[in-house]
């Protein structure tokens, strides 16, 4: 979904960039999926006033629907500074948590049900047209992701961004993970969410697309197939959004914890200013093809950062925390100019220490066997 209003870009690395958080919806107290996102949504005006603080921001965050009615989206205004992504990110999931209250539900910052569930469709035109032709896939969808967008200047901008970041973003995947959990049983997966969001036809890596001519020409071609409905359908793992121009990256999981949230929204932001520096000084994207990448993408699904990850220099497996420096050299002339670098690289050590919400989910469930454990702690990290 495109929901940011654009702020101006600033000086230097400083880009405007903004998160989408999807949440699900569970009884509170009983930690059972909850259909009741119209009724939470009726009470998110009355709850924004709750919130001690909000007015500090310039826009505070909003909620919204997603597809279905076990889940809600928090949508943040963009900002400028890593304390700011922080404290939007905890005041929308306050916003959101008490907006559920009042509808006897909480909220829970899981990409997916650890239970069997029967999702319900959140009434609408547009949802309707996909029920039919999308059949199952459309029905069992209830993941909940991470977005982030970061501000670009246009499509040209975008285009030669996403052309040069795409090979990061097995890592941020990787590090999202949080969701090994579907239907009732272990996945096997740290991020099964992204296996199962990959059932629709426009998601996943994409190729390198070289201009914005050509973005536009394979973004007609797929419209043309008849498949996807229209633009908001091209679910590629970053896209470019028309509406107001950023670069969209829809990789990640939704994080249980909101300060690796928002060490992620840095590590993108960073990685957007990287490649838009690289495609300014003529450097040529890395060639790997979108076949490669799927593979990557496969075993950062599998791994998270429990396991080994492909290093973008060689090609090769290596143990997680070797993958996730890598990166962090690729981004840190930018972390250093923005007065990010100590947060970011914190934060991406405490994600290595402490695991990510996968490694969490499957202690929380090692120590009496109970599903339902998994969801208590997740409500309660969720606001932590």
């Amino acid at each position: 979904m495109e929901h940011h209003a654009a702020l101006p870009r600033a000086e230097g690395a400083l880009r405007s960039f903004g998160v989408e958080e999807e949440l699900l919806l569970v009884g509170r107290g009983s930690n059972l999926p909850f259909a009741a996102a119209e009724t939470v949504l009726a009470a998110r005006d009355e709850s924004a006033t709750a919130i001690p603080g909000a007015a500090s921001l310039s826009a505070g965050p909003e909620l919204t629907f997603e597809v279905k009615q076990e889940q809600i989206e928090v949508v943040s205004p963009p900002v400028f500074h890593f304390s700011e992504i922080a404290e939007t990110i905890r005041r929308g999931r306050q916003l959101a948590d008490r907006a559920a209250a009042r509808a006897g539900a909480a909220v829970a910052a899981l990409a997916t049900f650890p239970f069997e569930v029967v999702p319900h469709m959140v009434p609408g035109k547009r949802f309707a047209r996909m029920e039919k032709p999308f059949g199952i896939t459309f029905r069992e969808t209830l993941y909940c992701g991470f977005h982030v967008h970061v501000a670009v200047a246009d499509l040209e901008e975008g285009v030669g961004v996403l052309d040069r970041m795409r090979v990061w973003l097995p890592t941020v995947l990787a590090l999202s993970a949080n969701s090994p959990f579907w239907q009732g049983a272990d996945t096997g997966f740290a991020s099964y969410r992204y296996q199962g969001w990959g059932r629709w036809p426009t998601t996943g890596p994409s190729a390198i697309f070289g201009s914005a001519h050509a973005y536009r020409l394979r973004s007609a071609s797929l419209l043309a197939s008849g498949v996807p409905l229209d633009t908001k359908m091209l679910y590629f793992d970053a896209r470019f959004a028309p509406r107001v121009p950023t670069v969209e990256v829809r990789v990640a999981d939704v994080c249980l914890d909101p300060q690796h949230a928002a060490t992620l929204a840095a590590v993108v932001r960073a990685l957007v200013e990287t490649a838009a520096r690289q495609w300014r000084a003529g450097i040529s994207p890395d060639p790997a093809t979108s076949d490669l990448l799927r593979v990557w993408m496969f075993q950062a699904s599998r791994a998270g950062v429990s396991g080994e990850l492909v290093k973008v220099a060689t090609r090769r497996a290596v143990p997680a925390a070797e993958a996730v420096a890598e990166l962090l050299r690729h981004i840190r002339p930018v972390l250093e100019e923005t007065g990010e670098e100590r947060e970011v690289s914190a934060g991406l050590a405490a994600i290595l220490a402490q695991g990510t919400g996968a490694d969490v989910q499957r202690a929380a469930f090692a120590q009496r066997g109970q599903l339902l454990d998994v969801v208590a702690e997740a409500v309660q990290r969720t606001l932590a």
